[in-house]
């Protein structure tokens, strides 16, 4: 258990800084895709997405994280021929975060993209935070625009892409974290060397990302063991299909569908806050923020290592 291992450090945005460490934060989700695999085509329509922001936000939303592009096991994500060019990815996008940002001008927006053209066009409307699941490894022009931006990170591990994950080679529980913390070592140093601060910099394990099943405990188990990297960690469990796999027996023993791995969702996150993880990505916004209290007032308690 990493629970007293947490430390407090400041997360440099383009205009702010969070201290994160004392209060975990709440990162919602919102797809603004017709395939994702929880709700996509839900807020395909930009006035539903932002109707749909403005919820996240009355419940307690820190952070809002826009994605125009689905990256589920399975599609072309991170290649070249990607199924969502550049141009839709941005017509879905920006009309969707320059309305969030006219009725709510201090949200703090957070944009899901590995393209550097897109993430150059969020930052000027306005975005706070680019969201690479590549970990700057799919787009060689990213960690530069981020640079150039001042824009604030969250650089995730992915082992392979989409299309690769079912048939990868499963690892041991040591050769996951490894490889975890191998692969955000290097995100952390092509960062450094486009000239990013470190302070701009949270690091996401990647649940889900080219991880199999079981490898997904074994990583949120030891997963308070990626803070020796130095940058706070931000947890995304919500609704993935590792845990509808762990809940098939409930459901004649075929994977819980996306919308019935909201409980589930709960109690992976718990275990990642109390793990070290500072933010929390999440689609049903309002029992995360509940459940992270709890997970606080254990960790405000809790003896040191």
């Amino acid at each position: 258990m990493g629970s007293a291992r947490r430390q407090s450090a400041q997360w440099r945005l383009r205009t702010r800084t969070l201290e994160l460490g004392t209060r975990t934060l709440v990162m919602g989700v919102l797809n603004i895709t017709p395939d994702s695999f929880s709700d996509g085509g839900s807020f395909l329509d930009p006035q539903a997405a932002i109707a749909r922001a403005m919820q996240m936000l009355e419940e307690g939303a820190d952070i809002l994280d826009l994605g125009a592009e689905s990256t589920r096991p399975g599609s072309r994500a991170g290649n070249a021929s990607a199924a969502v060019s550049t141009e839709e990815e941005q017509a879905r996008l920006l009309p969707v975060l320059e309305g969030i940002l006219r009725a709510r001008p201090g949200a703090i927006v957070s944009v899901d993209t590995y393209k550097a053209p897109t993430a150059r066009a969020a930052l000027r409307a306005g975005a706070e935070i680019v969201n690479d699941v590549s970990g700057f490894s799919w787009d060689a022009t990213m960690a530069l625009v981020c640079s150039q931006a001042r824009a604030g990170l969250v650089l995730m591990h992915t082992r392979g892409r989409p299309e690769e994950w079912r048939s990868q080679e499963r690892l041991d529980a040591d050769a996951v974290l490894e490889s975890v913390h191998s692969g955000l070592r290097e995100s952390l140093q092509t960062a450094r060397a486009a000239g990013v601060s470190p302070e701009a910099v949270v690091l996401d394990p990647g649940y889900g990302f080219g991880k199999r099943f079981d490898e997904n405990y074994a990583l949120l188990a030891r997963q308070a063991e990626l803070l020796a990297l130095g940058r706070p960690l931000l947890a995304g469990l919500s609704r993935k299909s590792f845990l509808g796999q762990t809940l098939a027996p409930l459901y004649g023993n075929q994977p819980a569908p996306p919308a019935q791995r909201d409980t589930a969702s709960i109690a992976a996150l718990t275990a990642a806050i109390l793990n070290g993880a500072s933010i929390v990505r999440v689609h049903s916004v309002r029992p995360a923020v509940e459940a992270a209290r709890i997970a606080d007032a254990i960790l405000a308690v809790a003896p040191g290592p």
